[in-house]
């Protein structure tokens, strides 16, 4: 049973416990930018549908309420996967508020279950391919190198987009050879092969110099005004080079880092090695790059046995 408060009250209180509980999965969890984008958006969709249907505030959402809005979504078109990540969303809510006393028991049972329906494997690029676009961008100018050591440390990396535009100067180390990231409580160190520190000095010797405006910004790679890059940013980069390397296959920022677990993998990479790589805090999301092996193989078989 949630706590009584008057309407005007319940309101606020609903703000701050919603803001709250965003910034415990940042400080405390430490989730990403990304889960947490995720979560929220789930939480404040399922908060005003709520509201409009029933008038009411998310704490006193019934269990009926919440399998109701599962059936809303998919009557929506959503897909079972998105379905079943709200699920997951509102029962760590709930967790939480429960946890912290707003709450007895929370409205989201294991009874409730959500059909994910069969899960696409994720696109991957070539080793032929990951070379193509490797080599598009021209090192004539700062956005040449600044784009080179970019794309290349994405694939040394295999690291997350949101991970990669967080980096700082000082994450890297040229001695070692070696990059921080995903934070400080989080953080991984990855090496990078030959090619990626190359272009990664060059960049931060020769370009960064250029694009940066306030010598103190502490970023690592910046966008054409000098300061942070951002996600669209860099896709609109991947995707430029995309088109100009002639890849018909659909890039996205996190294609390299799924060509980098399976290329990995194929080279005779353990899991455990890979999960650490990959900052998977369990061993589950790195299983899926083995998943991605096998159906390749299966497939190379059906095409190339005389009997298959």
């Amino acid at each position: 049973m949630a706590v009584s408060k008057n309407s005007v009250e319940v309101n606020w209180f609903m703000l701050d416990l919603i803001c709250a509980y965003e910034n415990y999965l940042a400080k405390v969890k430490q989730a990403s930018g990304n889960t947490i984008s995720s979560y929220m958006r789930d939480i404040r969709q399922f908060s005003n549908w709520l509201q409009q249907k029933e008038g009411e505030d998310i704490l006193n959402a019934s269990n009926s309420d919440v399998c109701d809005y599962l059936a809303f979504m998919q009557a929506q078109g959503k897909s079972g996967a998105t379905a079943s990540r709200c699920l997951a969303s509102l029962k760590n809510f709930f967790s939480y508020a429960v946890s912290n006393g707003f709450l007895e028991r929370s409205p989201v049972t294991d009874k409730i279950h959500v059909e994910r329906g069969e899960k696409k494997l994720p696109q991957i690029l070539t080793g032929k391919e990951v070379e193509l676009l490797l080599a598009q961008p021209v090192c004539s100018d700062a956005k040449g190198y600044r784009d080179k050591a970019m794309l290349e440390v994405m694939y040394a990396t295999g690291m997350r987009v949101s991970e990669l535009i967080d980096l700082n100067l000082d994450d890297f180390n040229l001695e070692l050879g070696v990059i921080k990231c995903g934070g400080n409580k989080k953080s991984r160190v990855i090496p990078l092969y030959p090619a990626a520190l190359r272009s990664l000095t060059e960049y931060i010797q020769e370009a960064r110099p250029v694009l940066i405006v306030d010598p103190s910004e502490p970023s690592l790679f910046v966008n054409v005004s000098g300061t942070r890059m951002s996600r669209q940013g860099f896709w609109k980069i991947l995707k430029f080079y995309q088109t100009k390397a002639g890849i018909e296959k659909e890039i996205t920022p996190h294609t390299l880092r799924h060509s980098f677990a399976v290329h990995l993998l194929e080279n005779g990479a353990d899991l455990g090695s890979l999960q650490e790589l990959m900052g998977h805090s369990d061993i589950s999301s790195t299983q899926l790059y083995t998943h991605m092996i096998n159906q390749k193989i299966k497939s190379v078989y059906q095409k190339c046995h005389p009997k298959a």
